[in-house]
């Protein structure tokens, strides 16, 4: 997938938005007690806040954990590449939820002393939504969009280096 630190970081940037964006929506709704129309608007309130610490969070840890985990259980020369990304899927939602839900238990939920419970409660409701919505659409979706954008560049450098 990402080729080069540039792609990395645009890579980052599409997932954080379409993860966080889908989890804080679902959050709103848990919170509300249902989904209406204007929770997709509220969670731009909640967005501006939490894709920062996302993509600071897989940037620069989770991110590269995820890959050297992945690496240690696939060989992607003996398997199936699209082990290694569902290994690097699953490796990132596994520390990225909680991470997550622990922001947000801080800077939106009033814990007070009931602050490890109400983590551990965020985290075990945002697990298995973050999981699916990351392995059956926000993965492939961000994948296909990403190969779209950098396969045409680099059609164009190859017909360049051609040329020459």
């Amino acid at each position: 997938m990402p080729k080069t630190k540039f792609q990395e970081i645009i890579f980052t940037i599409m997932m954080v938005f379409v993860m966080v964006y889908a989890m804080i929506c679902y959050n709103i709704a848990l919170n509300t007690g249902g989904m209406d129309n204007t929770v997709f608007l509220s969670a731009f309130h909640e967005f501006v806040i939490m894709a920062p610490i996302a993509f600071i969070l897989d940037f620069f840890f989770v991110g590269h954990f995820a890959k050297k985990a992945a690496f240690r259980i696939v060989d992607p020369e003996k398997e199936n590449p699209f082990h290694l990304v569902v290994v690097i899927s699953v490796v990132s939602v596994a520390w990225m939820c909680p991470l997550m839900s622990l922001a947000a238990t801080i800077l939106f939920k009033e814990a007070g002393s009931q602050f490890i419970a109400v983590w551990l409660q965020t985290a075990a409701l945002n697990f298995p939504v973050a999981f699916f919505w990351q392995m059956l659409y926000a993965g492939p979706f961000v994948r296909f969009l990403f190969r779209q954008i950098f396969r045409e560049k680099e059609k164009v450098l190859t017909a360049e280096k051609n040329l020459s």
